[in-house]
């Protein structure tokens, strides 16, 4: 299927020959050295100094203003905007004012990458500007920006539509600089955690992401096939379990970065492929955990803020220490004035049908206990809180509670009505450990997908013995959202994942059409048109239809011949 552009891609290809026939090229290959940043000059100059005479930067071309024989412009580095002046005698010194009067004026284009030499001076309207004496382009684009225009203070024409920015990110951070400041604060809290993790003398190791047999956490993997081996393998859903067998191993402290993938849903809160911190520290508990964890989030918070109080929506969120410290069982009967302690999995159901949450029949006690405390606790918890003392049933790695019975000493904490991290005592009496993972296996006999299996190189490890271990699981991204006052888990990735795009092309709706009996030469015109699908057709009238198509076969200069208004008539009734 043949591509079409749109007049302004045609245009910018179309200058894209002109400068190569001019012998420029538009994609050098010889470095541009750098000396200096927008962010520099704006910080730094002053007209009482004599810094930045001699200045070379490299940024995109984001606006153009021609006045004649001198010209403004403004460029986009990495750190900023920066207003730059060209002046059309002392770009082209010479006789031939070629460069300026087209290169510049009309071959360069918004979105182009040039490179620039001067100095900086403060304008008459005291704007701090390069003086440009000489001028490189260094990178041609011959795809529009969407440009968003503000005046009065007013944003107009703003690329704002999430599923937009998220497919196309390169196009959000260039357009919204803004994004970029939420994904600095991002590595900056990483790179506070792993100083802090680091300075404590802890580890830092990396471990296997495809897995023989998942394990370290209740969720659906996914499976992949290893064609040498002839096995089956897993993309880990936790790196518990080879963290641990390191602490077999002797080591007293060790911690991971590391991707984890998970077969589930998406949404606000979840992405298939996550980021997630796990620590394991030899001869500690869960009680000493809890304190560890609140001083390093404390000690996060003012790294990247100078202040333990951020705002998070319309809320303000407090991190510093001490935290509010519930037991699961105490949360529970706080918020909903039910006392489940006591009950057993029949009761624990006709409870959860009258405080209105739903189950099913693969649910086993503590994924009940579970839902209860999903729906009618988590929400209301917005400053950081300790939930502590978990059921055993919810809890197959966690050893059981020193003092309280059918309990175990696991914590995790609450934020912003979401988990922050999961922590245990961990389980090292390898007798129990299989028990509770032949428990598992019952539960997956059941229909519960999410159920563990049982890893018999991890009980062989612990049978070696394993020491009285603290672990920690903190998931990075969620912590992220928080300390960015991000609303979404998209927010705060790069790239999420994606549902399909939808497109006029021989996708499931381009094979539709196509079996419609509309032409394949007027697939990507439909596109542009906004008629990606069948139904879409269906829902206009063909004479509208017809209209945009002679319209845009008008504006994009199409080789094809116009289809009769009787033609489009049966596509829109196909």
């Amino acid at each position: 299927m043949s591509e079409v552009y749109s007049e302004q891609e045609q245009m910018r290809r179309q200058a894209l020959q002109e400068l190569i026939d001019l012998g420029i090229n538009p994609y050098p290959s010889e470095e541009f050295t750098i000396n200096t940043t927008s962010k520099e000059i704006l910080e730094r100059y002053s007209e009482n100094n004599e810094s930045f005479q001699d200045v070379s930067i490299a940024g995109r071309i984001m606006s153009k203003r021609i006045m004649g024989s001198a010209s403004f412009a403004e460029i986009q580095d990495n750190f900023g905007r920066l207003q730059v002046y060209l002046n059309r005698d002392e770009l082209c010194p010479g006789e031939d004012k070629t460069f300026y009067n087209k290169v510049f004026k009309r071959l360069i284009d918004i979105g182009d990458i040039v490179g620039l030499k001067g100095h900086v001076f403060i304008t008459k309207m005291g704007e701090t500007t390069l003086h440009v004496k000489e001028l490189k382009i260094l990178t041609k684009s011959i795809k529009p920006l969407p440009i968003v225009k503000q005046k009065d203070g007013k944003t107009f024409d703003a690329f704002t539509d999430p599923e937009q920015r998220y497919r196309q990110r390169y196009i959000d951070l260039i357009v919204n600089p803004e994004v970029k400041d939420i994904f600095r604060k991002r590595a900056k809290m990483i790179q506070s955690m792993r100083d802090f993790l680091l300075g404590k003398g802890y580890l830092e190791v990396e471990t296997p992401v495809l897995q023989p047999i998942y394990g370290g956490a209740a969720a659906k993997p996914f499976k992949t096939h290893h064609n040498k081996l002839d096995t089956t393998l897993y993309l880990r859903i936790a790196n518990e379990l080879y963290l641990k067998r390191l602490i077999v191993g002797g080591f007293d402290g060790v911690f991971e970065f590391a991707k984890d993938f998970r077969n589930e849903g998406m949404s606000r809160f979840h992405n298939p492929e996550f980021t997630q911190m796990e620590l394991y520290v030899a001869y500690k508990d869960y009680e000493w955990m809890m304190n560890f964890f609140e001083e390093m989030i404390e000690k996060i918070t003012i790294d990247l803020y100078n202040d333990t109080k951020i705002k998070v929506g319309d809320k303000f969120i407090d991190f510093k220490r001490p935290w509010k410290r519930y037991s699961m069982y105490e949360a529970i009967q706080h918020f909903t004035g039910v006392d489940i302690s006591e009950m057993d999995e029949a009761q624990l159901l006709k409870a959860a049908e009258k405080l209105g949450v739903e189950t099913d029949k693969t649910m086993g006690r503590g994924k009940i206990i579970d839902e209860i405390f999903g729906e009618k606790c988590e929400p209301s918890l917005i400053q950081p809180t300790f939930i502590t003392d978990y059921p055993i049933e919810m809890s197959p790695l966690a050893k059981k509670h020193r003092s309280k019975k059918g309990l175990v000493e696991r914590f995790e904490v609450i934020c912003n009505g979401k988990e922050l991290c999961n922590s245990f005592s961990e389980l090292n009496d390898p007798l129990d450990q299989r028990e509770r993972f032949k428990e598992q296996i019952e539960l997956g006999k059941r229909g519960d997908q999410e159920a563990m299996v049982l890893d018999e190189d991890f009980l062989k490890a612990i049978e070696i013995g394993m020491p009285p271990t603290a672990g920690l699981g903190i998931g990075i991204d969620r912590l992220a959202m928080i300390l960015t006052n991000s609303k979404s888990i998209q927010d705060v990735l790069f790239f999420p994942q994606m549902r399909p795009e939808k497109s006029g092309g021989t996708s499931s709706a381009g094979e539709e059409l196509l079996k419609a009996g509309i032409p394949e030469e007027w697939l990507p015109v439909l596109a542009k048109a906004g008629y990606s699908s069948l139904s879409s057709l269906k829902e206009t009238k063909h004479t509208k239809v017809f209209n945009d198509l002679c319209g845009f076969r008008k504006k994009l200069k199409l080789n094809i011949p116009p289809p009769s208004i009787e033609e489009v008539e049966k596509w829109c009734k196909a």
